[in-house]
């Protein structure tokens, strides 16, 4: 049996919402499963570093001290790589593809790799620029407004369009 009806990947209820700028709630939520993300990098960072140490002297072995400060600013680091990279190369990190999202440029399209880097350290070093998504119609934080770039609901793997 055949039928001409197109079957779409985006569920029903969510085709008002592709292309259209996402709000606070959802970009907090995807924020926090790449935080989960980096944190998980960077602790199996961590263990790789010890276990390579036990392998170099396993009678003599201790964990390394974690200090604060190197640490917090491995993760700062390890983080901005993560943004930069998922959103220069497609768009959305792990956290934004859970939750249907897509960061583009000013145009609706991929945005730059300097852009992404920019944008990255921006939001690693004030991430409350977010808070700002929670007013007005565009939903644009403080990034978004800096670098002229847009966070959408995405579904669609490969088609970027972006309404208001």
């Amino acid at each position: 049996m055949r039928t001409d009806e197109h079957v779409s990947i985006v569920p029903r209820e969510a085709q008002p919402y592709q292309g259209r700028r996402a709000g606070l709630v959802t970009r907090s939520l995807a924020g926090v499963i790449d935080g989960v993300v980096v944190v998980v990098a960077v602790l199996a960072g961590y263990l790789a570093v010890n276990g390579l140490r036990f392998l170099v002297n396993p009678r003599g072995f201790q964990f390394s001290e974690a200090s604060p400060l190197p640490s917090v600013a491995t993760a700062l680091l390890v983080l901005v790589v993560y943004l930069c990279v998922a959103w220069a190369t497609t768009g959305r990190t792990y956290g934004c593809h859970v939750m249907g999202l897509r960061v583009v440029g000013r145009h609706g399209g991929r945005v730059r790799p300097v852009v992404a880097l920019l944008r990255a350290v921006f939001c690693a070093l004030f991430p409350l620029g977010l808070l700002l998504c929670a007013g007005g119609r565009h939903h644009s934080s403080l990034q978004d407004l800096a670098l002229r770039t847009s966070v959408i609901y995405d579904w669609r793997p490969g088609q970027i369009t972006m309404r208001s």
